[in-house]
């Protein structure tokens, strides 16, 4: 998760073929109370994700899945605020480290995640 300039600001580690939807619950269990609005892929696309954030007050814009029979509407325009959280994983993974993970541990590698992501948190401008 990042914040409105692109920041890492929370990470959750999960296992290498497991959904965006598994670690979605951490994540978002720990918003800030001044989070207005959410951002997220297809891959968040649930009813249960959309009610808890509107139980919130906090504006959903997660694109419908394409098989999804009722499809709900989302703000083009807000959704292309999403390459925030593209450009943060693509900075991460300049650490050579984090982007071969070369460490077994999962404790290890969040370790890295976390250093690296400190120094691009403190350094984005």
């Amino acid at each position: 998760m990042c914040d409105d300039q692109g920041r890492p600001v929370r990470l959750h580690l999960t296992a290498g073929q497991v959904s965006d939807f598994k670690g979605a619950d951490v994540l978002l269990a720990d918003l800030p109370d001044e989070t207005e609005e959410v951002i997220g892929d297809r891959g968040y696309d649930s009813n249960k994700i959309r009610q808890s954030l509107a139980g919130r007050n906090i504006i959903t814009c997660i694109p419908p899945k394409k098989n999804r029979k009722s499809k709900p509407s989302y703000d083009w325009h807000l959704y292309k605020k999403r390459h925030l959280i593209e450009n943060m994983f693509a900075k991460l993974k300049d650490w050579r480290r984090v982007a071969t993970r070369y460490d077994r541990c999962a404790h290890t590698f969040m370790s890295a995640i976390h250093i690296a992501a400190s120094v691009i948190f403190y350094l984005k401008e």
